[in-house]
């Protein structure tokens, strides 16, 4: 079984934030989002209104009302505190709150069938109980309706916000095409998995943290120096996210033991560690070349993923990922001094990004 959670791994040197604070600022995210995200999901056209319902937890498979894990709802988060920096109040944020999230539940329908996921957040994937062909139709749908709830809006910051999403979208599909192409290669260097992960996950979080502020007039230096905080807050997102797919807890995770190694997934971990000499590092490599063709990889042993899981940590990887979900985690911090903002706004950002350094799911 997979050890003790990895986010541990990084609190070493992350402040430690009161869970109430925290639990605060995402319920507020929460509370203003939600009545906006269920009114933009109300606007599908049948059956696409009911199964998005499902994915986002308010409903259970046979259509009954359900208070299901809707997510931790970062970006929403940081969307309102972006209005906030700006000087703005909270609900400026809000539009932009939700079109991120609708962007991002978007790629997690699609990312789910193409990586065969039949698990996220405890419960069956959208494709596994309604199909392929639903879950890439809703994921779709969500797509256009982030930017409807934008661009109605009619004024010139949101045809800026607007902006902002659709390359920030533009940049997350990069990321996801470099994923998927990366499974079918021997060797990922550690820039392209930085690159890849910076797309993947940092550019939508760069957007959650800026879109706000431009609803509320910021500049675009204010916006980009936010839009930095967030790309290396993403990235010390994901390098967590990676220490959790090969070390999670499935009571915390939602997702298989083991979850990146059974897609072969080539993650911070594994590329950090093939990238190490010494014999676990070519171990690994030999290991996973073989894995690459083989016919009974579907029907490996737990005890066989366990062993690439050591030799992953063996070889360095697991300490190195580590350390740079705790370095980028820095840099977010950093640019944050370069944008004038009330005292309790940059405390509160500085917050969310602890928070999600140290997240055990």
């Amino acid at each position: 079984m997979p050890s003790a959670h990895p986010a541990e791994d990084t609190a070493q040197t992350a402040r430690t934030v009161p869970d109430t604070d925290i639990a605060a600022l995402l319920e507020r995210g929460r509370a203003l989002s939600t009545p906006v995200l269920r009114a933009a999901v109300d606007r599908l056209a049948a059956p696409m209104d009911t199964v998005a319902a499902y994915h986002f937890g308010w409903i259970d498979a046979a259509g009954n009302p359900s208070h299901g894990d809707g997510g931790k709802a970062v970006r929403p988060a940081l969307a309102l505190l972006s209005a906030e920096a700006a000087g703005a109040e909270p609900e400026v944020g809000v539009p932009g709150a939700v079109a991120v999230e609708l962007v991002h539940n978007f790629s997690l329908l699609h990312d789910d069938l193409m990586d065969g996921d039949e698990q996220r957040r405890h419960r069956d994937t959208v494709w596994k109980v309604h199909g392929p062909a639903q879950a890439i139709l809703v994921g779709d749908a969500l797509f256009a309706l982030a930017n409807e709830l934008l661009l109605e809006l009619g004024t010139v910051e949101a045809g800026r916000a607007a902006r902002r999403l659709t390359t920030a979208t533009r940049k997350l599909i990069d990321g996801q095409a470099q994923d998927i192409s990366f499974e079918h290669r021997e060797r990922v260097t550690v820039e392209e998995c930085l690159e890849m992960e910076g797309n993947k996950t940092g550019a939508l979080l760069a957007c959650a943290v800026s879109i706000g502020a431009v609803l509320g007039g910021a500049d675009d230096r204010t916006a980009d120096i936010l839009e930095s905080y967030g790309h290396h807050l993403g990235l010390a997102f994901q390098a967590v996210d990676d220490l959790l797919g090969i070390w999670g807890d499935p009571e915390s995770t939602g997702k298989q033991t083991w979850s990146d190694l059974r897609q072969r997934k080539k993650s911070l971990p594994v590329v950090a560690a093939l990238a190490a000499d010494g014999p676990a590092s070519a171990r690994l490599g030999e290991l996973l070349a073989a894995d690459a063709k083989s016919i009974d990889f579907d029907t490996f042993s737990e005890e066989e993923f366990a062993v690439r899981a050591a030799l992953i940590e063996e070889a360095g990887g697991r300490e190195w990922t580590a350390q740079e979900a705790r370095r980028q985690h820095a840099v977010a911090i950093g640019a944050l001094d370069r944008v004038d903002m009330p005292r309790e706004v940059r405390e509160q950002l500085v917050a969310l990004a602890d928070f999600v350094v140290v997240r055990k799911r």
